[in-house]
């Protein structure tokens, strides 16, 4: 997951056994206003959507069925307030970041989402109403992307606000698409556009201008790429999402398949908004480098037979997704980032979890 405001992380609380079972420290921690099974009914038994799985969250675990043909592709994030998304943010908004994030995951495997396991570390002093905007959240993005809440658990810190998901998707049996796999000559393709996740980071910091909100919005809750993944199954040998930094995750697919990767950064796909940012940059190369290192996108980056590329970005433009070809792979290991033919690769090529 790529970071929000690149603040230390706080510490995560610990957990209990217990889906849900609020874990509250006495000495330091008054009692909930309400009973806790009393929240689970009232606000988080509606985001299971009625799913049997969830056995209502009555019970301590779940029961997943098998799904012949089908292999199960499981993904987890966790987000801390302040490192991962904005110190205070709307709650309903860090629930959709928190879902949208790991669909984003789960689109870069052209994977179909199932539904999702939630762990929530709330501060001492978060209130019923606080609470009540959280899950209108989840419910909002829960039927926007046909997800149900499946189970997890919940506990009361001194610390952060801590949101974690774990989510769960069918692929067909060999076709989640993986980092490995792509091959010397392939294109590099990108979706979307990139550089507006940390151009509406910098927004936010009223570091950059964003009259329409439309780069902050991108950053606050991206539109993960689910549409796409009859595309990636039918051309795309290797992908990737862009949340920390295109040039880190193209890095991580040639890694992962033992290439060497050229991006040309005057290609690179970009938004009115950062094109009028870019135009404003003293070192038009050195600011490219900074769109492609910043993170936060939730672009797809994938690798496609050259002979495919056409019928790819057919087959995505379909859904209403672009893709631009930007690079290729060849022989050797790494990546290099070219500006008018030049390797201007940086030392840094984004977000390092530490």
């Amino acid at each position: 997951m790529a970071p929000s405001t690149r603040s230390p992380a706080m510490q995560e609380p610990d957990a209990d056994d217990d889906w849900f079972a609020e874990e509250v420290p006495p000495e330091t921690v008054a009692p909930p206003a309400a009973n806790e099974f009393d929240h689970i009914a009232r606000l988080l038994r509606p985001l299971t959507r009625g799913d049997p799985v969830a056995l209502d969250l009555l019970d301590d675990a779940a029961v997943l069925p098998s799904r012949p043909g089908y292999d199960l592709v499981i993904t987890k994030d966790a987000m801390v307030a302040g490192v991962h998304f904005l110190a205070g943010e709307q709650l309903d908004v860090v629930a959709k970041r928190l879902l949208r994030t790991n669909l984003s995951d789960l689109a870069a495997k052209a994977a179909e989402p199932y539904g999702y396991f939630l762990a929530v570390g709330w501060p001492s002093g978060t209130t019923v109403a606080d609470r009540e905007v959280f899950a209108r959240g989840l419910a909002e993005d829960g039927a926007l992307y046909d997800v149900s809440l499946l189970g997890g658990d919940t506990v009361t810190t001194s610390g952060a606000l801590v949101v974690s998901a774990t989510f769960l998707g069918w692929a067909p049996s060999g076709d989640a698409v993986l980092r490995r796999g792509a091959r010397v000559g392939d294109r590099l393709m990108v979706s979307g556009t990139i550089g507006d996740g940390w151009l509406g980071l910098l927004a936010h910091w009223g570091e950059v201008e964003d009259p329409d909100g439309g780069l902050a919005r991108r950053y606050r809750m991206p539109p993960p790429r689910l549409s796409i993944r009859d595309a990636l199954r039918a051309y795309a040998r290797a992908a990737a999402d862009v949340s920390d930094g295109l040039l880190a995750d193209t890095a991580h697919i040639a890694n992962a398949s033992g290439l060497r990767v050229l991006v040309d950064l005057d290609r690179l796909p970009l938004s009115p908004g950062a094109r009028k940012w870019l135009g404003a940059q003293p070192e038009a190369g050195e600011a490219r480098m900074s769109l492609a290192s910043g993170g936060d996108d939730y672009e797809i980056v994938c690798a496609v037979d050259p002979t495919d590329v056409a019928a790819f970005q057919a087959a995505a433009m379909a859904t209403g997704v672009p893709f631009r070809d930007i690079g290729e792979f060849v022989e050797g290991k790494g990546i290099c980032a070219l500006f008018k033919g030049k390797d201007i690769t940086p030392e840094r090529l984004g977000w390092l979890h530490g």
